[in-house]
């Protein structure tokens, strides 16, 4: 689906009546009981930093015997929420059921989750069970940071007439350790922004970070990209969550975070500011340009190699000079201030061209 067919979303300032931007969800991470959830929410509204209140009614889970949500006796709890304290209400769903359900009870915003979003299937599914429903919904990234997929279960809700839509950054999953639960890999949502100008973006820190430390920098991270929102797990009593307790905070230090915000604008009217921009801008096209062109010789050169190797009969892929490339490369881009992993993933593009290129002169 191209990019300008998204162009007629409904603005996210008018999904709800009193939404802002950017737009702060926030709530537990699961409703575990009605007392639980309304405290929290009354709390919540105190802050008069939240538009949304969301909890967790059915939660995915890996093993059957873990906590699986309250079941949608939770989605009356929330409905007492919304009535007593007058914030919309938000909610998770993962299935068709899911659907006709949370709209019985009038929750005003559905989100699906990074599970169900990498099921095409699923998502189908929940898209023809959203026809004909004016509600904003939200989409969560795949586990993995595969573009296509998130994009393509954004586009399967769209094309069912929902215009009220957006995305969630929750961070991908990632094999080994890392002081964060999911890696953001900024760059994925980034790319989707470009691509959809108009789809609002909401961070998910809670789910990036895994632990509650680090919510507040992610939060500011976030807003330092630009995106559009933040949805953030708040917890009455955090230690004794059933589920995800290290990644919920009080509502009272959730207010700290919200109100540490610094807020970033996408643009300005200061023309001092307009120039000097322009012109650091101008330099950067021009070393782009010379980028481009080097890139062109040495594919040019690459195709040499290819046929020399070919008059030769040797094989197009040599390991050890790769290597050796990689290596030496590296090491010359930390003594420029540049990460081994900028340069790993440069010159491992490089490579690739250059591979196809001798591969296309080769060809008999």
């Amino acid at each position: 689906m191209a990019a300008n067919e998204l162009k007629d979303l409904i603005p996210m300032t008018e999904w709800l009546p009193g939404i802002k931007r950017p737009l702060i969800i926030a709530g537990p991470c699961s409703a575990e009981s009605p007392e639980q959830l309304m405290e929290t929410a009354k709390a919540i509204k105190a802050l008069g930093q939240v538009d949304i209140f969301r909890a967790g009614i059915w939660k995915p889970r890996t093993f059957p015997n873990n906590f699986e949500g309250v079941g949608s006796i939770g989605l009356e709890w929330l409905r007492e929420v919304k009535k007593e304290t007058g914030l919309p209400v938000a909610t998770e769903v993962g299935s068709v059921k899911h659907v006709f359900e949370a709209i019985k009870y009038g929750v005003d915003l559905i989100w699906i989750g990074a599970r169900t979003t990498a099921n095409p299937f699923a998502m189908q599914e929940i898209a023809e069970a959203l026809q004909g429903v004016d509600i904003p919904v939200l989409v969560k990234n795949p586990l993995s940071p595969d573009l296509e997929l998130w994009d393509g279960g954004i586009t399967r809700i769209y094309a069912a007439g929902i215009r009220k839509l957006g995305a969630i950054h929750r961070g991908f999953s990632t094999w080994g350790k890392s002081d964060l639960r999911n890696t953001p890999h900024w760059q994925v949502p980034i790319e989707l922004k470009r691509i959809h100008p108009n789809l609002p973006i909401i961070g998910d820190p809670s789910h990036i970070c895994g632990n509650r430390t680090m919510i507040a920098d992610i939060a500011q991270r976030a807003m330092d990209f630009n995106l559009d929102g933040l949805m953030i797990e708040s917890h009455c009593n955090p230690d004794e969550a059933w589920s995800d307790a290290k990644q919920q905070v009080t509502p009272a230090r959730l207010g700290e975070i919200l109100s540490g915000l610094k807020m970033k604008t996408e643009s300005t009217s200061d023309e001092k500011f307009i120039r000097t921009l322009d012109e650091l801008r101008s330099q950067i096209d021009m070393y782009d340009d010379q980028i481009l062109n080097i890139l062109e010789a040495r594919m040019k050169i690459a195709e040499k190699i290819g046929l020399c190797k070919k008059e030769n009969n040797v094989s197009i892929l040599q390991t050890a000079r790769w290597s050796d490339i990689i290596n030496k490369m590296v090491e010359k881009g930390a003594g420029k201030g540049l990460s081994d992993k900028c340069i790993s993933e440069i010159f491992q593009s490089i490579h690739e061209e250059s591979i196809n290129h001798q591969i296309n002169v080769t060809r008999d």
